[in-house]
């Protein structure tokens, strides 16, 4: 590969970053939340988009499927019983940017001791041996034809466990709010069905 062709990607991924923190900013300063979780969706596309230009292939679909798939529809779901437009907050939360500051921080100083972005010497580029293991071994191990689904199925199968385990939990909660919010509809007898149809098209 020409050192132009990387150039050029380095500059993709960067172009693709710029747009993430620009996403980011309209998602805090907006108070529309059906606009925030259409921005959440592009979000989750741009992160798929740079991950194929990383050439991290299976987690752009992951991303993509989960971030901008499941997620979206799961915001949907939950957004249809609450209203459209967020509340004025009575008072700035600065422990929760305290706390967000430092988690992402935390994380930074976590990613300091990795090799760079495309290091020849890091351990995947250098050690052939562990991708021609994967190549030649993994069907006799795992019994599946597919590289790519054996590493996701069976050798890093805990943190696609992990991954569906959230997405279940997520969804589970949607639902339960859901089931939650018409059982009370259906207990309150002081409600007439007008006032009812009148709160749910105020909701919506």
């Amino acid at each position: 590969m020409s050192v132009d062709i990387l150039v050029v990607e380095h500059i993709i991924v960067m172009v693709l970053l710029t747009l993430l923190i620009v996403v980011v900013v309209g998602i805090i300063i907006l108070n529309d939340l059906l606009a925030a979780i259409i921005l959440s969706g592009l979000y989750s596309i741009i992160s798929a988009t740079v991950f194929v230009a990383m050439d991290a292939v299976d987690v752009a679909f992951t991303e993509a499927a989960v971030g901008a798939g499941i997620s979206t529809i799961l915001l949907l779901g939950a957004l249809s019983f609450t209203k459209r437009i967020q509340k004025p907050q009575a008072h700035n939360n600065y422990w929760a940017l305290l706390i967000v500051c430092l988690t992402g921080g935390a994380l930074i100083y976590g990613t300091l001791d990795m090799p760079r972005y495309g290091d020849p010497n890091s351990p995947a580029n250098s050690n052939a041996l562990v991708a021609q293991h994967y190549l030649t071994k993994s069907k006799k191990e795992i019994g599946v034809p597919n590289v790519v689904t054996s590493v996701l199925a069976s050798y890093i199968g805990y943190d696609t466990l992990g991954e569906t385990a959230v997405v279940f939990i997520a969804a589970i909660g949607v639902l339960s709010l859901m089931g939650l919010r018409r059982r009370r509809r259906k207990e309150d007898p002081t409600v007439s069905e007008k006032q009812q149809r009148r709160q749910q098209n105020e909701d919506t």
